[in-house]
């Protein structure tokens, strides 16, 4: 293929003439995704893992560093990356330093291929891919080497888990007494397949969800250095989205900076379309209307949202948001804190005044039933709907506490039993009308004047006609 000069060029005028610019074709092509491009590059740079960090350092220090470590948590809070730091980490060295250590500042001499996992000495393997035993002794058949470069050789196995259980065997032996120059590093999102034999020989960090706050804030550092212009209210529904991943919060992130042209802001309202979220604040109002028993309003108010596009398991899923916020807000009282805008805030705050903790907790129970059921429901929207006409029935009804006063003040107003016939067979003959005329007129208070009777006064059946002892004379 000709590559001279001459060619590039009438492949430029080509290009041009097709009306395409090709430096934006080049930077599409250089693009980096924000999840990659904003990957912790240090341990100081990991957000919401600080009690991790703080005992890696400490162990680090004072010099107690384990064979085996086993990273678990959630999808995108970091567990492949600190396995990374960790191998940047027992592996740092430059012309100063010569052991290991935390502070990766500046990068070592072998920081960069274990990052991109380029280095020789760190292997990074697949579980997922790789769970037969066979693959598993050829991994372990080269823990007797020494390392190539680096201190230290270090296997990485991610989702450790999807190992087979003769894999698991094979790992045994070799994990319990490695050689002096080998590190395992293990992640897995589902520690609880992970057999008891395995944690037992690793030391095991548990990396926790991201709370909303902190992921907030982190977006809005990363908009700053794209010069991207999203809400803070928008920013709070990525992060509400990303139940606590970094990395889903960052891709969702990405995709949200797009929803405006170049220079405008992105707003809450864009980016609950993106997500296919109702808007929060209709929800509440949809909440409000059935918590105070309008139905027709509540029926009006659903429909609505459906036909801008919401989806009813969404909504009942805000509606179960709001159910367990403002429960924990008539707990709290003062010191309850909703993760919303101020305004936003106060209409939770007045509307967790006005419903009590019974109340409240039989719309949940209403609400996660409505939920199961519409997910079942050949039309979520009308089990959505019928959920919402129950709560608004369910309005009507007294409370829980109301129900149990309204039947002690019936118990204390009830007049009492007539006093028991004397004893005797009068006094059977007595009763048996009593009871016949009981049920006759339907009378409730029999039972009760029964079981307030003393033992003695409490027919035998000695009064009884003897059983037949015949057929024919159970005919007679």
């Amino acid at each position: 293929m000709d590559d001279s000069p001459e060619t590039e060029s009438v492949r430029d005028d080509a290009t041009l003439d097709m009306g395409l610019d090709p430096a934006p074709q080049q930077a599409a092509r250089d693009y980096q995704v924000l999840a990659r491009k904003y990957r912790p590059a240090s341990f100081e740079d990991m957000i919401g893992q600080d009690a991790m960090v703080r005992t890696l350092r400490n162990a680090f220090g004072a010099g107690r560093i384990a064979h085996a470590y086993m990273l678990t948590g959630v999808r995108g809070i970091g567990k492949t990356t600190t396995a990374r730091l960790l191998a940047r980490a027992l592996n740092y060295e430059t012309d100063e330093v010569h052991e290991p250590q935390i502070d990766l500042h500046p990068p070592g001499r072998h920081c960069e291929a274990i990052m991109t996992s380029r280095h020789p000495d760190v292997i990074e393997m697949d579980a997922a891919s790789h769970t037969g035993v066979d693959e598993m002794r050829e991994l372990l058949d080269g823990v007797r080497y020494a390392p190539v470069q680096a201190r230290y050789k270090v296997y990485i196995v991610d989702e450790v888990h999807m190992l087979s259980g003769h894999s698991f065997n094979a790992l045994l032996k070799t994990l319990e007494e490695p050689p002096p120059h080998v590190k395992f590093v293990f992640a897995t999102t589902e520690i609880r397949k992970v057999p008891v034999t395995v944690l037992s020989r690793c030391q095991r960090f548990d990396l926790k969800r991201v709370d909303s706050p902190t992921l907030v804030a982190h977006l809005q550092g990363v908009c700053g250095k794209e010069n991207a212009n999203v809400g803070e209210d928008g920013l709070r529904l990525i992060a509400r989205a990303a139940e606590g991943s970094v990395r889903d919060a960052l891709s969702l992130l990405d995709q949200a900076i797009v929803q405006a042209d170049e220079g405008q802001e992105v707003d809450a309202a864009a980016v609950r379309d993106m997500l296919g979220l109702a808007d929060r604040a209709r929800v509440l109002d949809l909440f409000e209307a059935a918590a105070r028993g309008d139905a027709a309003a509540a029926s009006k108010e659903i429909h609505e949202q459906y036909s801008y596009g919401a989806d009813p398991l969404t909504i009942l899923r805000d509606m179960l948001d709001y159910s367990h916020e403002l429960s924990r807000a008539a707990a709290l009282g003062d010191e309850a804190d909703f993760d919303a805008a101020p305004d936003h805030a106060a209409r939770l705050k007045e509307l967790a005044g006005n419903l009590s903790q019974g109340q409240l907790s039989r719309i949940w129970q209403v609400l996660l039933k409505g939920h199961e059921e519409a997910r079942i429901a050949p039309d979520p929207l009308a089990a959505a709907e019928m959920t919402i006409l129950r709560l608004a029935v369910a309005a009507g009804l007294p409370s829980p506490e109301e129900a149990a006063r309204r039947l002690a003040g019936e118990a204390s107003g009830a007049s009492a039993p007539p006093p028991p016939p004397p004893s005797g067979s009068g006094g059977a003959e007595a009763r048996g009308s009593e009871t016949r005329s009981g049920q006759s007129s339907g009378g409730g208070d029999q039972p009760v004047a029964r079981l307030q009777m003393q033992p003695e006064e409490v027919d035998d059946g000695n009064d009884l006609p003897p059983a037949p002892n015949t057929l024919a004379e159970a005919v007679e």
